[in-house]
């Protein structure tokens, strides 16, 4: 196994976010259905680690960019800088999120309305529309997932709150029209990324990064495969109380959430920010090239020692095979006349 390509297509921020979500998920399922009865505080420490590690790392690179003025010559150190914030003060604005709902769940909704809940969630996701539309105008490879889909979800994160605290008397399967439509556009995107993915493998042209770049895209949008049935069963569930446990249902979204976490190992970690934790470069590669790459060289003494600790038919041997693999040099030039 070739460790740097691997750890060069490692998006370790990718790593990260999915194993918080899936060790959430998990430990929030549970919790539900009463399994454990641990507090809410440990419920959401997946998500609070994620967090203070963003919040640590931005902290470190802001500390990096301000001592290195030569850095700013950069063609696009202003832009990765002002990246990084824009992810930190998302990431803020959630974490707040998480706050208010561990506290309303621990409380068990004694003290403030779902809607009051959901404030910083609706403001993150107004704000993400901005931030998406100014990552297109750069025109750089940063990646911004988070605001889209911060962004698209915004009218569904204004019904579940409405919902919850009874202004509106819908059911559960129109409070998630929002979701269904985002749903069935990513069913058709899923189709045409298997019919692009097909003829790019059927293609001679098409390289060895470019087919395995496809076939990644595919699988990656057949995950909504699985989404779709957590949401269906979820929505049953809420609406009808269909008997099955909140961990039954949520497995679907555990498996996707799994295949995430290993898809985050070839995703192609080099449009990184290259100011998070100070890091210029991909972390894994400058350790494998501070440690990997030693090369070790004996001196004379030490072959001379080493020689000397053979035995006699073993000399033999050796002196034969120099004496075999040391050029021949004629005695006189044939070119020369008599």
């Amino acid at each position: 196994m070739n460790l740097q390509s691997l750890f060069q297509d490692f998006n370790i921020s990718k790593f990260v976010v999915y194993t918080s979500l899936l060790s959430f998920l998990i430990l929030f399922s549970l919790r539900l259905d009463e399994f454990i009865t641990i507090k809410y505080v440990y419920v959401f420490m997946p998500l609070w680690i994620w967090k203070t590690l963003v919040i640590l790392g931005s902290f470190i690179g802001t500390i990096v960019f301000l001592k290195n003025p030569q850095y700013r010559h950069e063609n696009d150190s202003y832009i990765q800088f002002k990246s990084m914030l824009i992810s930190l003060s998302l990431h803020l604005i959630l974490l707040m999120f998480e706050f208010l709902l561990c506290d309303r769940l621990s409380n068990n909704g004694k003290q403030n309305l779902w809607i009051l809940v959901f404030i910083p969630l609706i403001v993150s996701s107004i704000i993400s529309v901005f931030f998406c539309i100014w990552a297109i105008k750069q025109q750089n490879d940063r990646s911004f997932e988070l605001e889209l889909f911060l962004s698209v979800n915004a009218l569904q994160f204004v019904f579940i709150p409405l919902k919850l605290d009874g202004f509106i008397s819908w059911s559960w399967e129109i409070v998630f029209v929002p979701i269904w439509i985002l749903l069935c556009l990513s069913l058709v995107m899923m189709l045409y990324s298997l019919i692009f993915c097909s003829i790019l493998i059927r293609t001679p042209e098409m390289n060895l990064t470019q087919r395995q770049n496809a076939i990644n895209s595919a699988i990656s949008n057949i995950l909504v495969l699985p989404i779709l049935v957590f949401q269906i069963l979820l929505a049953d569930k809420l609406d009808n109380d269909n008997g099955l446990p909140y961990t039954l249902i949520s497995i679907p979204l555990m498996v996707t959430l799994f295949a995430l976490v290993l898809l985050s190992f070839c995703s192609k970690g080099s449009s990184y920010n290259k100011f998070w934790f100070g890091m210029r470069n991909n972390m894994f590669l400058n350790m494998l090239g501070e440690y990997g790459n030693i090369s070790i060289t004996y001196s004379r003494n030490q072959q001379e020692t080493g020689n000397q600790a053979l035995s006699p038919d073993s000399q033999q041997i050796e002196e034969k095979n120099h004496k075999k693999n040391v050029p021949i040099i004629p005695h006189f030039s044939i070119e020369t006349p008599d």
